[in-house]
């Protein structure tokens, strides 16, 4: 403890020798934060909402860096002070007349200025960005002009995506896409806008900022299209401004401090043993490779974002499924993590997969190694079945499976939902998942479905969403609400489940990347078949095909599955309906409700860790979406 607090002192005081805070000073001018026509509401005491004044006063912020761009050609702040300092200045801006607003808004939303100084693929000035990319981009044209347009509004952040992906790809990490995209919306805004982002028709779009109603009103009827549709940029600024700073890697280095006296619990996974009172068992990391035959290509089952999946069969003969971790996080400690595999390895369902135990090696040069235990299920994923073919005994693709048949997906639904009625509801406090998805589901020889991934699942706090900064899941199954703001409640899985069903009931995939398509979701082809009138059209052909004994599935129940789907995935959380009203729906113990008409839809989705995108039809139309919507 002594070591560690001598450490942070000697730290402080070189950083403070090194930075000294009296000389830092902000370059940016932020005069404009009160002559800016921009809409304070959120950040008002009287009408106070934190999560939308923060990404209210990033998308503020983020028009002075994209002015500095325009006038000094440098992308980011050269230090953590000087974003502290500029931090300083807009707080001050705020407090003054005639805003006059609370003084705790900056220090409240920017705790960690230190990704104000981080950039993407080496790029700190327009020149090293015209020598990564060429002396003009997709931005330069499509970002050029009066943005008020919605339809140029979506090409030019359609534009910021591909220049994005570009900017991802030459810096070769795929988690620094939300650095890229930072650094192309401020060229979008500073540099490919004629007007410049302190015209708010430049600001409005490129930085998703909502005008205020004192603005004109053909200002304030388009901004509110707007605002709605590309929310998601503003949220992205979010994710790239709010993070690391100093005082984080402070505390990373304490943690770590930690991390070495846990060490003595690591060492009892050198045997296997289970942990006394619960259902969890501690893995022997020799038996997990004598199981796997040292973790083999041939015994290689499935990949994945978090972790490669080996087929084992232990010493009594069970098979098992041995999930490694890739990247694991374990700043809280072995023993924290043991916990949370106690409380998974305790729930127990039909529909769950059950988790056996975990191991934790200790390696000299890849360093802490994370393993999770699975029973092991013959069939494969779900997704193996809808898009996938057959594997041999080397995992070498072979002939495409048969096509699940109507009682098979029927199954599969109601199982996959009353799993989640489980985690929702059959244990205290409630678990929500994160991640319904296809390869997330597996099927047992009986070809019943089971939800299996509970990595991503976290505990709520009883009668209250989890608002959490750091966004998990996939893209085209996360919810609007919780890929935005963070907000996560039991509605954020049924939106998933209800991405799901879309999938199962129409063999397409959640979201069309195909050029053809120009990004489609599956929810805003599903909704405009439904209000077309042709929701027979979403059923998948093998379900409308007769059988040798030349039998038909019934088409009414069939519809009706799609229509609960569409209804989870609305974008609305108080339009979706619970998970167990779902699973009434689904079994005809109640009529499915009407399907009301989806908002315009919500922009090109957003950019995350990974690097992919989420997207919704531009074709579609209905009556606009206030972001705040999404949360009620």
């Amino acid at each position: 403890m002594w070591r560690s607090l001598r450490f942070f002192l000697l730290l402080l005081v070189l950083l403070a020798a090194a930075e000294p805070s009296a000389a830092a000073t902000c370059p940016l001018n932020l005069t404009y934060v009160s002559t800016f026509p921009w809409d304070d509401t959120s950040c008002l005491p009287a009408t106070a909402n934190q999560t939308g004044c923060c990404l209210t006063l990033l998308s503020l912020f983020g028009i002075g860096l994209a002015q500095r761009l325009h006038d000094t050609g440098r992308f980011r702040l050269p230090d953590v002070s000087t974003a502290a300092a500029c931090l300083v200045d807009l707080q001050s801006n705020l407090s003054a007349a005639p805003l006059s607003l609370p003084s705790s808004l900056v220090s409240t939303c920017f705790p960690l200025p230190g990704r104000f100084v981080n950039t993407c693929a080496g790029i700190f000035t327009r020149g090293d960005w015209t020598a990564k990319l060429g002396n003009s981009t997709a931005l330069d044209a499509a970002c050029d002009g009066d943005l008020t347009n919605l339809q140029r509004c979506d090409s030019c952040l359609k534009a910021g995506f591909d220049v994005t992906s570009r900017l991802t790809r030459i810096d070769g990490n795929d988690s620094n896409a939300t650095p890229c995209f930072y650094l192309t919306i401020l060229y979008a805004a500073g540099v490919a806008n004629q007007y410049g982002p302190q015209d708010p028709r430049a600001a409005m779009c490129v930085l998703g900022l909502a005008l205020s109603s004192t603005s004109p009103p053909d200002h304030k009827s388009r901004s509110s299209h707007s605002a709605a549709i590309y929310a998601s940029v503003a949220a992205v600024l979010a994710l790239a401004l709010l993070s690391c700073s100093i005082g984080l890697f402070v505390w990373r280095v304490s943690r770590k401090q930690k991390k070495r006296s846990d060490s003595a619990v690591s060492e009892r996974s050198s045997r296997s043993y289970p942990r006394p009172n619960t259902g969890s068992i501690c893995f022997d990391i020799k038996e997990l490779d004598k199981a796997t035959a040292s973790f083999s290509q041939q015994n290689l089952i499935g990949r994945g974002g978090f972790g490669v999946v080996y087929r084992g069969t232990l010493s009594d003969g069970s098979s098992v499924a041995v999930k490694k971790v890739l990247e694991p996080d374990l700043d809280d400690g072995d023993e924290e993590f043991h916990n949370e595999v106690e409380i998974i390895s305790h729930l127990r369902h039909r529909n769950l997969v059950p988790l056996r135990g975990c191991c934790i090696r200790e390696d000299m040069e890849e360093g802490k190694q994370l393993y999770l235990i699975y029973d092991y299920m013959p069939n494969g994923s779900l997704d193996d079945h809808i898009f996938g073919t057959s594997k041999d005994a080397h995992g070498n693709p072979g002939r495409r499976r048969p096509p699940l048949t109507w009682p098979q997906r029927k199954n599969i639904i109601l199982d996959v939902a009353k799993g989640l009625v489980y985690l929702h509801h059959g244990v205290k406090p409630a678990i929500y998942h994160r991640d319904i998805k296809p390869t997330n589901i597996l099927l047992d020889g009986e070809m019943r479905a089971r939800v299996a991934d509970f990595g991503l699942a976290r505990r709520s706090r009883e009668g209250q969403s989890h608002l959490t900064t750091r966004v998990a899941g996939t893209h085209g199954y996360l919810a609007p609400e919780y890929a935005l703001y963070g907000q996560l409640t039991e509605k954020s899985d049924v939106y998933s489940f209800g991405v799901l069903v879309l999938e199962i009931m129409s063999g397409r995939r959640a979201l069309d990347t195909s050029p053809e398509s120009n990004l489609v979701l599956i929810t805003d082809w599903a909704w405009t078949m439904i209000k077309t009138g042709r929701a027979e059209e979403v059923l998948d052909e093998a379900l409308t095909r007769t059988d040798e004994d030349g039998r038909s599935s019934p088409k009414g129940i069939m519809e009706r599955f799609v229509l609960v789907g569409v209804l989870c995935a609305h974008v609305m959380v108080a339009l979706r309906p619970t998970i167990l009203e779902a699973v009434k729906m689904l079994e005809g113990d109640i009529d499915v409700t009407d399907i009301p008409d989806r908002p315009l839809p919500l922009a090109r989705g957003s950019v995350f860790g990974d690097g992919n995108t989420s997207s919704a039809s531009p074709a579609l139309s209905g009556p606009c979406l206030n972001t705040g919507d999404m949360l009620r």
